[in-house]
C-alpha cells in the first residue's frame, strides 16, 4: 500500500489527491527540480518543535544557498525571491491565505496541503469549507502554487512533524504598518487571510472568520 493509500485510509472524511494528479493543475504545477541539497539544509536549520508550527520568511542558511539563486533564475522569472520554511506540527485547516505572487513549496517531508480558489469566496468574503481540496505533496517534490490558490500551513503526515520550504517574492509576509491598513483581510505584506470561524485564537487576534463548515483535520499515518 502506498503512502497516499495509507493516508486516504486514515482519512475517509476527505478525498486526498496527489499533486501529481491532473486534479492539482488548477491550483499549481509540479516542478522538475533537484531539491536534495536544500532539503538537507532545511532539516539542519529548522529543528522540529515539540508542539505547534513555525514560519520564517527567509532563513539565511536556505536563502543564501546557490540552489536558491538557481531557482530564482529558472522558475521565478529572475525576481528576487525569499526562501524560508514552514515547519512543525499541524493537522487542521484553521485558515487560508493568498498573495499576489505565486509561491514555491518543497516537500522536505511528506505533507498535505489544503487548498481552495479565490473565486470560491463569496461576496461577503466567506468560504464554504466544502470547497477545500486536500493534496498530498510527497517528500522531495517541488511545486508552484498559483497566486489565486488559497493555502495555509501544511498538515503533517507523520507525528514526527513536517518541513515545507517556502519561496515567495521578497518582503511577502513581513509586518505591515497598522496605520496604513485599509483592508480587513490584509494581515501582513502581500498576505490576505481568512480564518475558520472555529479558530477562536486567530479570530480573537483580529482575523476575519471567513471559513465556515468543517475545520478539516488530517489524521497522521505514523
Amino acid at each position: 500500500m502506498s503512502r497516499l493509500e495509507e493516508l486516504q485510509k486514515k482519512n475517509p472524511q476527505i478525498r486526498i489527491y496527489s499533486v501529481l494528479e491532473d486534479e492539482f493543475r488548477p491550483y499549481g504545477a509540479v516542478i522538475d527540480a533537484d531539491v536534495q541539497a536544500m532539503s538537507e539544509m532545511t532539516k539542519k536549520a529548522c529543528p522540529i518543535p515539540e508542539e505547534g508550527s513555525r514560519y520564517m520568511t527567509a532563513i539565511p542558511e536556505i536563502d543564501e544557498m546557490p540552489e536558491a539563486e538557481i531557482y530564482n533564475q529558472l522558475y521565478c522569472g529572475q525576481l528576487d525571491e525569499q526562501w524560508g520554511c514552514c515547519w512543525g506540527h499541524n493537522s487542521f485547516l484553521n485558515a487560508l491565505e493568498w498573495h499576489t505572487c505565486n509561491e514555491f513549496n518543497i516537500g522536505v517531508s511528506d505533507l498535505v496541503l489544503l487548498l481552495a480558489k479565490r473565486c470560491d469566496i463569496d461576496k461577503e468574503g466567506r468560504l464554504d469549507a466544502d470547497k477545500v481540496k486536500a493534496f498530498y505533496l510527497p517528500e522531495g517534490v517541488m511545486i508552484e502554487v498559483y497566486s489565486d490558490t488559497l493555502h495555509f500551513a501544511p498538515c503533517e503526515v507523520s507525528k514526527d512533524g513536517f518541513w515545507c520550504v517556502v519561496g515567495l517574492q521578497r518582503g511577502t509576509n513581513e509586518k505591515i504598518d497598522p496605520e496604513m491598513k485599509k483592508d480587513r483581510l490584509l494581515t501582513a505584506k502581500n498576505k490576505w487571510l481568512i480564518a475558520h470561524e472555529g479558530n477562536t485564537r486567530m479570530v480573537e487576534n483580529g482575523a476575519f472568520p471567513g471559513i465556515y463548515g468543517e475545520n478539516w483535520k488530517i489524521n497522521t499515518i505514523d
